[in-house]
């Protein structure tokens, strides 16, 4: 590990022109700036269509299993990003896991507050299943608030009656939209790309003026998730939102579900997306892919042994 590279990555997001709290309109053109300011490896394929009325991009690697897929959710605070500004990021996580990614245009905020993302999730799911994909063959993948996102889709799905996927994996999820974390004040001098006051003022656009942030739908850190599928959960140590996984994990353990927290040391908010400049986004990608290959292997032997009883 180098921390040469960690101290590159801070300094780099110190300086960016991207304020997560400010005006929505120009924070989106911003973001999308960044996160198109890169293009595609020329292998990557990114085909824009719908699912359950919802819009997606599913973006494909060489080499996927097409019966595989991973359910892609974006962060940006519930208010900026889009499915393709996280098709880089998706593309990755296709290339190591070996299936295709569908990346989940759900709707933003402040314009379609709460819960229209949770109920575009939950679309664009029961879509996937429509279409014959089983239920073990989908794994979800989320990233800040596309982690908690995650994690919300699961429980609404539970609510549902609808079967689980096969397994879940956040990166640094934003989980407790009350922002009432240790870490969102502990960390605050560390954490390049993060502030409190920036997560409040998204909060209040995405919650509007009657929800409550314990609603578990919003924040899943106050949710049952009795129930869930396994769950891993990674998180730096320089973010404000370190105690959102930790503290997710521990209700996920606490209600049975099996759970895997990697805590990083050093390293800033969805780190995974800097694999090109950082050992560490490297390795964690590496291990979330194997996680997720893991319980899809599971799955095919426990489908197998079925046929054959």
């Amino acid at each position: 590990m180098s921390g040469q590279q960690r101290r590159d990555l801070d300094e780099m997001l110190r300086h960016s022109p991207l304020d997560v709290g400010g005006d929505t309109a120009e924070a989106r053109a911003v973001f999308h700036e960044m996160m198109t300011s890169i293009p595609l490896p020329p292998d990557v394929t990114t085909t824009p269509g719908l699912l359950g009325g919802v819009p997606v991009v599913t973006v494909e690697t060489p080499g996927g299993d097409p019966s595989d897929v991973v359910l892609y959710f974006h962060g940006g605070a519930y208010a900026i990003g889009s499915a393709a500004d996280a098709a880089g990021l998706a593309a990755d996580v296709s290339r190591r896991v070996g299936a295709r990614a569908v990346c989940v245009d759900y709707r933003l905020a402040p314009e379609h507050p709460f819960p229209a993302a949770v109920d575009d999730a939950v679309a664009a799911y029961r879509a996937l299943l429509d279409q014959g994909v089983p239920a073990a063959r989908v794994a979800f993948v989320g990233e800040s608030a596309g982690g908690g996102l995650t994690v919300a889709t699961l429980v609404a799905l539970k609510a549902a009656g609808l079967p689980q996927p096969s397994s879940a994996a956040v990166f640094s999820p934003w989980a407790d939209l009350t922002v009432s974390g240790a870490s969102a004040t502990g960390k605050a001098d560390l954490d390049p790309a993060l502030t409190p006051q920036a997560l409040r003022t998204r909060a209040r656009d995405y919650l509007g003026p009657t929800t409550p942030g314990t609603e578990p739908l919003a924040s899943p850190v106050f949710a049952d998730l009795t129930g869930l599928p396994p769950l891993l959960v990674q998180v730096g140590s320089h973010e404000i939102l370190l105690d959102d996984a930790v503290r997710l994990a521990a209700r996920a353990a606490a209600d049975d579900v099996r759970v895997e927290l990697q805590v990083w040391p050093q390293v800033p908010h969805v780190f995974q997306a800097f694999a090109v400049m950082l050992d560490e986004a490297d390795e964690a990608l590496e291990s979330a892919a194997a996680f997720t290959r893991a319980h899809w292997d599971a799955a095919r032997t426990s489908a197998e042994a079925a046929l054959s009883s």
